[in-house]
């Protein structure tokens, strides 16, 4: 009832009446009306904060973010005589636009009512408070949150915190970040979670910068200094962030399954004398993973760092002892054994490249991203590609360079080339501090005990069938856990390939995947190869399913997006209706266009869409203006190095008109020194602007008036800054601090404003109304209006 009842509200753009009114009266209603049937065992305060401030962060390549009057609801269920300490739950009422926002992130706030509608009837004290912040401004870059940390009153009491997120719709919600240093917050989710899904991979992989999203938990941690357990829903990300993020999607089961977790672990966190001192228990990262869902494994990093290099150590002097076995064949042993080793690499890097190229044809000629719909044609495209050449590499290595060499003696070398593989694997990884290095470990030691469980029977012809059942069920248990990490990277990765923008191809990197998951699965099975007389049916059999996908993938049978509507998988178009005005040193306008600026949030463009719509085509490709920040393109996020102009489109459209237009002043211009200016800007307009800033050759930017003072460049040099507000805000004042050593006569700085219509009468003009029909059922074509005004001083 709760999901249901946020997202009919509809989008709830930050600034908008939904997000800032509707949105936060129904939750002011609910939270009453819990409050009301309280036991008297609690006692809850509410609060509705409104903060304005900035911040930089190194987000999509570092930028800055200011904020005014956004809004944060705030409950506090603490015992009826008070509580010093508190434990934070976190989760965020706004959506994207034009999206409704139900899995990312109503679900979370709806599951945070009904916890503590849970706990307020409980007739238990809590030992300490729980703090619900239902958080108006994250898709804004984590706004909200940063103006929670560091301004409300009730944050000095937070000693940890739950961050409630999503990048999928619905299924299981994965733990994918931790601490930092805190290992008894996961060891509080091991012992209180009902259903456990988490994993340090994914917290390393995330914290990487691969994926290109960022959560609350980075405000929580690094303004904050606040430890914390960080939560999304992970399947079904095609959807996310689109149209069809809506509540009927995502079904109880999961909303059930989050609820308990988040619930226990609340319960377990309120009731802990450890949260009081959480900072007397940083002392260290944490190795943790689930098995199968049944129960996590914890422990800290230091003692994995010990078992590691002991396991390492172990199969290092196992290795050595064949090797000297006999000493008058040591340098034999060895020679045979690094001959293997390298053969075992060479295998890899020619099955790597020969897939890559594969991947790379399949992408030139226009045929990217076929799997999207269909994942199983990645597996026989790249999968069968992969294991085929593993396999030809071996079989002439067998026929040509071991030839008349005993079977049992070539399964046997094969099987410690592997083992010295994974060995190195894991002592490198534990010295770089990898807490990932535990899946190094499960492939050293179990496959270790295997061999020397059954050692003889690698060296006996006539215990075949014996000798392969002992070695599969030795080999079970790291084969089991690669192939549901496996499961668990692909379910994350597969879906943001179709949003990671047109520079990425996103074939290389599902084929790079598949060979590295083929390379692990099949390291312990090459030495089989050796064993058996013949692998020709098997490589026989996987080129034929290659050639037959290849063929298919090539004649385009298998369309890449899917309006199926019980599970769509549709292509992200993003449609600007803009009007740019380009100013000179005197302030004249130089030169002003307008039209539609069309992006693909894939590497196919608009490929697929031409058909439909001809006019967008190669011939309206989307010039780069060389002299101004950003190429002159009215950017809401810097993200333009995920995205190449020459997959952007401008189509010729009219002037827009905003009925409320950007008011742009300058206050002044004050010479701070002699080499020294200070221009002062005063800014009104709607509740999302970009200011793009670019300092002339032989200047810089000294110091401004946001975040603490230091500028934070882009990539690529230029400066950009997101602004937003509530409902109603001042005018923005900020102010910019710049040397130049000398006189320009052209200036010493570009500075642009961009205006962003998310909602409201100025959204969509009737030309991008008309557009947005055109667009075939198995695109999500989002679209706004907005200005962009360039300026030199």
């Amino acid at each position: 009832e709760y999901l249901d009842n946020i997202t009919a509200i509809g989008p709830r753009t930050v600034g908008s009446p939904e997000n800032e009114v509707l949105a936060v009266n129904y939750l002011l209603e609910q939270i009453r009306g819990i409050a009301r049937e309280s036991t008297d065992a609690h006692k809850i305060s509410v609060d509705i904060q409104r903060p304005t401030g900035s911040f930089s962060i190194d987000f999509l390549g570092g930028f800055t973010s200011y904020y005014a009057n956004i809004t944060n609801v705030i409950v506090k269920l603490e015992p009826r005589s008070g509580a010093e300490h508190a434990v934070l739950s976190n989760c965020h009422f706004d959506s994207v636009p034009n999206t409704p926002g139900a899995s990312d992130d109503a679900v979370s706030c709806a599951v945070m009512l009904e916890i503590l509608n849970t706990l307020s009837k409980s007739s238990e004290s809590l030992q300490h408070a729980v703090i619900f912040l239902f958080n108006g401004a994250e898709e804004n870059i984590l706004q909200a949150s940063h103006g929670f940390i560091t301004q409300h009153e009730w944050a000095k009491s937070i000693r940890a915190f739950i961050n409630l997120e999503a990048a999928g719709v619905g299924g299981k919600e994965l733990v994918f970040q931790t601490g930092p240093e805190n290992p008894w917050l996961v060891q509080a989710y091991v012992l209180a979670a009902k259903h456990p899904f988490a994993s340090v991979v994914a917290q390393e992989i995330f914290q990487s910068g691969i994926i290109p999203a960022d959560t609350d938990f980075r405000i929580y941690r690094d303004f904050g200094n606040v430890p914390g357990i960080d939560l999304a829903f992970i399947e079904n990300g095609y959807i996310y962030h689109t149209k069809y993020d809506t509540s009927d999607r995502i079904l109880t089961d999961s909303i059930q399954r989050a609820g308990d977790n988040i619930l226990a672990v609340l319960k377990y966190l309120a009731t802990s004398e450890k949260l009081a001192k959480s900072f007397e228990y940083r002392h260290g990262n944490v190795v943790f993973f689930d098995i199968l869902g049944l129960f996590v494994l914890a422990y800290p990093a230091r003692i994995g760092t010990i078992m590691n290099y002991i396991t390492a150590a172990i199969a290092f002097i196992y290795l050595s002892k064949k090797v000297l076995h006999s000493k008058t064949r040591a340098v034999h042993n060895l020679k045979k054994l690094l001959t293997a080793f390298g053969l075992t690499l060479t295998s890899w890097v020619c099955t790597l490249v020969a897939v890559l190229i594969v991947a790379v044809f399949v992408s030139v000629i226009g045929r990217a991203l076929s799997w999207y719909t269909h994942f199983y044609v990645s597996v026989s495209l790249y999968g069968s590609a992969a294991a085929a050449k593993l396999i030809l590499v071996h079989m002439l290595a067998k026929k040509f360079f071991y030839k008349n060499m005993n079977e049992q003696y070539l399964g046997d070398i094969f099987f410690d080339a592997s083992l010295m593989i994974w060995s190195i694997a894991l002592a490198v990884m534990t010295q770089m501090g990898l807490c990932s290095a535990f899946i190094c470990t499960l492939w050293v030691a179990f496959p270790l005990l295997t061999k020397l469980m059954i050692h003889k029977e690698f060296h006996q012809k006539g215990a075949t069938m014996k000798f392969i059942v002992m070695y599969m069920l030795g080999m079970f248990v790291p084969y089991l856990y690669m192939l549901y990490l496996s499961w668990t990277v692909f379910e994350m990765f597969t879906p943001v390939m179709g949003r990671s923008g047109s520079e990425i191809p996103p074939d290389m990197v599902l084929a790079g995947f598949i060979v590295l998951f083929t390379m692990i699965l099949s390291s312990y099975f090459v030495n089989f190869i050796y064993l058996v007389k013949s692998t020709k049916t098997t490589l026989v059999t996987l080129t034929t399913v290659f050639v037959v996908t290849l063929i298919l993938v090539c004649s385009g049978i298998f369309f890449p997006y899917s309006s199926d509507a019980a599970n769509p998988k549709p292509k992200r178009v993003f449609l600007q209706h803009t009007s740019r005005r380009f100013h000179d040193l005197g302030g004249n306008v130089v030169k002003s266009d307008s039209g539609i600026w069309i992006n693909g949030f894939d590497y196919n463009g608009i490929s697929h869409i031409t058909p439909h719509i001809p006019e967008i085509n190669d011939t309206i490709r989307t010039p780069c203006e060389e002299q101004a920040p950003f190429c002159g393109l009215p950017w809401i996020l810097p993200v333009h190095f995920m995205f190449r102009l020459v997959k952007n489109w401008y189509l010729p459209a009219p002037e827009i008109l905003p009925r409320s237009p950007i008011q742009f002043k300058v206050l002044s211009k004050e010479l701070m020194s002699l080499n020294s200016v200070r221009l002062s800007f005063e800014v009104s307009g709607p509740s999302h602007m970009s200011l793009y800033v670019r300092p002339h050759e032989g200047s810089a930017l000294s110091s401004w008036s946001l975040g603490d003072g230091t500028p934070v460049a882009s990539i690529g040099g230029d400066y950009f800054v997101f602004y937003s507000h509530g409902l109603q805000a001042a005018p923005w004042h900020f102010w910019v601090e710049l040397t130049a050593p000398e006189k320009h006569s052209d200036g010493i700085v570009s500075l642009a404003i961009a205006a962003h219509y998310f909602f409201g009468e100025d959204q969509k003009s009737p030309q991008l109304y008309a557009l947005l029909e055109r667009f075939p059922n198995w695109t999500f074509s989002s679209g706004w209006s907005c200005t962009y005004d360039l300026f030199v001083f």
